[in-house]
């Protein structure tokens, strides 16, 4: 057998080997969070933990089936790719199974599966597609609304399950494009919309209208005071710009008031101080918090627990999994988790700009910057810094769909990656 006839031909096994580790360290949290006091067997199958097993065990196939396939493949058949697993995600509102009030599942024969985890891996291939092309420009208006269409529309359609924590990963994808020449205003625009949406959320779609128009009224006069010259130029981007503001605050109220649920209308006035409630919505959040915070410096130790084994924290196997590393392995336990993501995350970087090809190089930058925006919104989010929004912790939280779905998305790079041997 020939080297490049060798599956493994060229795959860096260091990023290989975070996978294992982090999936191992998952693992164990998973069984401490999902433990039954007096259960002596170290692997059942009927509890989640010992489901989870299952699928860690299944992943290695799907590993095998990923690198089976050339490099070239993900690259030609990018945009097909892409288009089915969008079908995936329309067939959910024709055959979707409802589960906690979003129809984000297929029940096949009481396995579920969520497509919205593998929607990311198609999604980056399609990206990196496009961006590939020898005739895209990014500095192109026409070649920009190209990009933002193949990111939106995945966006909406998770969006309308409803699963609004879910699409919010797609926007991520804005620094991959910053990254390839996509000018650095529309940084500035994200921010402006960001601060647009939370003063929204705060005061009110009327006030905030009333504010842009204020807004817009003092930059008139500036202009027409101190450079009037400028003003007979640039009116019409300062209206334009008006306008836009305006339908995107109307659009904010919109969304929040028809798309989004109650449940998390409540999450966002919670974290906004508009509201307090630690007995209802606000239950999670603090629960968390206070499980984290009991364990102080070095943790309380494996299975050792009170708030974990009390099952203080409801769902703390998936959304909430980090609150598990937090109670009994503490300040130091949990940092060393963050720095073996980050670590994960700065190979994957580092493996990205060694790319020969254009199309690797990008497809790396979103595996990066999808797995960033997960660790990040997750621990945020468990911390009470950030809403609740029902968003996994990579490798950690419990679910097969979120671990063959991350399984895709790193393995597809290292394919890519095998094509270019460097030592870090």
């Amino acid at each position: 057998m020939s080297r490049r006839s060798n599956i493994f031909y060229g795959i860096d096994w260091i990023l290989v080997l975070f996978y294992f580790v982090l999936i191992f360290l998952g693992w164990l949290n998973i069984y401490s969070a999902t433990h039954v006091e007096g259960n002596t067997l170290l692997i059942n199958f009927s509890s989640e933990y010992g489901k989870q097993l299952i699928w860690i065990g299944l992943s290695i196939p799907i590993i095998f089936f990923i690198l089976l396939f050339e490099a070239k493949f993900y690259e030609k058949f990018a945009s097909i790719i892409y288009l089915l697993s969008l079908l995936a995600l329309v067939g959910l509102f024709i055959f979707g199974k409802n589960i906690n009030g979003a129809t984000s599942w297929y029940d096949l024969g009481g396995f579920s599966i969520q497509p919205s985890e593998f929607v990311k891996a198609a999604t980056a291939l399609a990206i990196s597609k496009l961006i590939s092309d020898k005739q895209y420009n990014l500095n192109k208006l026409s070649a920009q609304l190209q990009t933002f269409i193949v990111l939106i529309l995945p966006a909406i359609l998770i969006t309308l399950q409803p699963d609004p924590g879910s699409a919010l990963v797609y926007f991520a994808f804005i620094f991959v494009l910053y990254r390839e020449g996509l000018p650095a205003y529309y940084i500035s625009i994200g921010f402006i919309a960001l601060l647009l949406f939370v003063t929204t959320l705060l005061v009110g779609y009327k006030y905030a209208v009333i504010g842009v128009i204020s807004l817009f009224i003092i930059t008139i006069i500036y202009f027409f005071i101190y450079r009037r010259k400028d003003l007979k130029r640039g009116w019409p981007k300062i209206v334009i710009s008006f306008l836009i503001s305006t339908l995107f605050i109307l659009s904010v109220d919109f969304v929040y008031n028809h798309v989004f649920e109650q449940r998390h209308r409540d999450r966002f006035n919670i974290l906004l101080g508009k509201t307090t409630d630690i007995k209802s919505i606000g239950y999670n959040t603090n629960q968390s918090v206070t499980t984290i915070a009991s364990g102080g410096f070095t943790g309380r130790g494996f299975l050792e627990g009170e708030r974990t084994q009390g099952d203080f924290v409801p769902e703390q196997q998936t959304d909430y999994i980090f609150t598990t590393v937090g109670e009994e392995w503490g300040f130091i336990g949990s940092t060393l988790v963050i720095i073996l993501f980050l670590l994960f995350i700065i190979r994957i970087i580092n493996r990205a700009e060694k790319q020969k090809s254009k199309f690797s190089r990008v497809y790396g930058y979103s595996v990066a910057t999808i797995f960033l925006t997960h660790v990040t919104i997750n621990i945020g989010m468990v911390l009470g810094l950030l809403p609740t929004i029902g968003i996994p912790l990579p490798f950690f939280s419990y679910g097969g769909s979120a671990l063959w779905g991350f399984t895709f998305l790193l393995f597809i790079f290292i394919k890519l990656d095998a094509n270019k041997i460097n030592e870090w």
